[in-house]
């Protein structure tokens, strides 16, 4: 079996496989060439509400939210078993499709994806209530149980990974869930629906509707059969999606955008900062909302570190996800690729200097684009105040804690920050005053399914990941017993 017929182009309904009732289908494309790899189904509001109330169907019977927490987790410790037995597969899957180098999805997606089933499969038989005392003549207690029918749309910078941080929690605490997928790469979505049933998850307890955001994310985001929505994607995007459920009362957990500083004080170690510089903003391409890609330098290393990344940055392997030496692969799509050209012209434009990239790769049809860094910006240019998603840096140099402080929470985003230094107070005393869900210190993108991650500001709210994660899955019910 090829890792495309294990990840059948179809919709996964009520434990089966179906085409689209109108039959429509759209093409996924293979990022580092241009070429179609496959087509899928393209799920309209009917598929959608077959899939809302297979999951509805599937709560109510009790097969899954009626189990013990211990019962769920062994279920989906067992997922994280499949998952490791297939990451060559998926891996596969996860590189073709996004444009992954295919050793960054086998170390970091796909073991990431299997410890955070594994993380919540632990945690599943924790879910507990509280005995509350009260001057009433009565018992007190409380219970955690699960919402319902949870609506889970995740984009199409990391499949996997995000496809897990929604549905492992939502398991967990007994919940069913309709999920779909980013219509650009929904491969490993269908993939992991057949290693969840083959675990052991009971028929319409994970359902998977791919298509696209307008029609089928937005008949799950509007339908009555749905009790909370997990979103990931653009802030734009998050924005509509919280008036829409706002309207309906629905809960929402929402992961943005992001456009994070990473500032880099004078007694950094430089040696081991520029390898985190160039992480951060390089990583999957640069498509990675958590990303670091606002680089604020001390005065007194501005110059220095700027001669070393014009360096060391061109060196980074960019090139063809299939080879081992490939460090940055293309990005997602040819829309993608022009949001960064355009915001690279403009940076020209506004007098920023192109210290090094600043270019297409062109490579056998493939949508790659050079490691770019770009120095003497205005803080105010939209380079830096908006969200690029691509392997863009833009430099700028600070004179003290407070402004270093101050420009970082200049954006409307609030999801990563980092810090480089040497000196413990002040890494704990600037981490304090930045204003974002995580602060990395002496590194980046150090994630771990037990660490909970979520943004302020115009990067969302609430949180996955860690304990944080499973409550906001479930909802408190308190029990009084009289004893009069």
């Amino acid at each position: 079996m090829t890792a495309f017929e294990s990840a059948p182009g179809r919709l996964f309904v009520a434990g089966g496989w179906r085409e689209a009732a109108d039959g429509a289908r759209t093409e996924v494309i293979d990022p580092s060439s241009g070429a179609v790899l496959t087509t899928v189904a393209e799920a309209g509001p009917a598929d959608v509400d077959a899939a809302v109330r297979a999951a509805r169907d599937a709560f109510d019977d009790g097969a899954w939210s009626g189990l013990s927490g211990r019962e769920r987790g062994r279920v989906l410790t067992r997922v994280a078993q499949l998952i490791r037995e297939n990451a060559e597969e998926l891996a596969d899957l996860e590189s073709v499709d996004v444009g992954k180098p295919h050793a960054l999805c086998r170390a970091v997606d796909v073991e990431h994806t299997a410890a955070a089933y594994e993380h919540f499969g632990a945690l599943a038989h924790a879910l507990d209530g509280a005995v509350r005392d009260t001057p009433l003549d009565a018992l007190a207690y409380t219970r955690r149980e699960p919402i319902g029918v949870v609506g889970a749309i995740t984009p199409f910078n990391f499949p996997l990974i995000l496809a897990g941080s929604k549905l492992a929690p939502a398991l967990a605490a007994g919940n069913t869930v309709v999920h779909k997928p980013a219509e650009e790469t929904p491969l490993s979505a269908l993939r992991m629906a057949g290693l969840l049933q083959e675990a052991g998850v009971p028929d319409g307890v994970v359902n998977v509707v791919t298509g696209t955001g307008p029609v089928a994310g937005e008949a799950l985001l509007r339908h009555e059969g749905v009790d909370k929505i997990a979103f990931t994607g653009s802030t734009a995007v998050g924005r509509h999606v919280a008036a829409v459920a706002g309207a309906a009362l629905k809960p929402v957990t929402m992961e943005l955008g992001g456009n994070a500083a990473h500032l880099v004080f004078e007694d950094a170690d430089l040696e081991s900062a520029v390898g985190a510089i160039i992480k951060a903003f390089v990583f999957n391409t640069g498509q990675f909302c958590m990303g670091g890609p606002r680089l604020l330098v001390a005065r007194p290393v501005y110059r220095t570190l700027l001669g070393i990344l014009a360096e060391a940055v061109p060196a980074v392997p960019v090139g063809d996800p299939r080879r081992a030496e490939t460090v940055v692969g293309p990005m997602a799509g040819e829309r993608h690729l022009r949001k960064v050209e355009e915001y690279v012209e403009l940076a020209r434009k506004e007098g920023g200097s192109v210290v090094c990239g600043g270019a297409r790769l062109r490579l056998g049809g493939g949508f790659y684009y050079l490691p770019t860094v770009i120095a003497d910006l205005p803080n105010d240019s939209p380079v830096i105040q908006e969200e690029v998603f691509g392997p863009v840096l833009t430099v700028q140099p600070f004179d003290t804690e407070d402004e270093a402080v101050a420009l970082a929470n200049s954006t409307a985003y609030g999801l990563a920050s980092g810090i480089q230094t040497t000196r413990l107070a002040r890494a704990h005393r600037v981490a304090g005053r930045l204003r974002a869900g995580v602060v990395w210190i002496n590194d980046w993108a150090m994630l771990d399914p037990a660490v909970p991650f979520g943004g302020v500001k115009g990067s969302g709210y609430g949180r996955e990941y860690g304990a944080e994660a499973l409550a906001a899955y479930t909802q408190v019910k308190s029990v009084v017993v009289s004893l009069g």
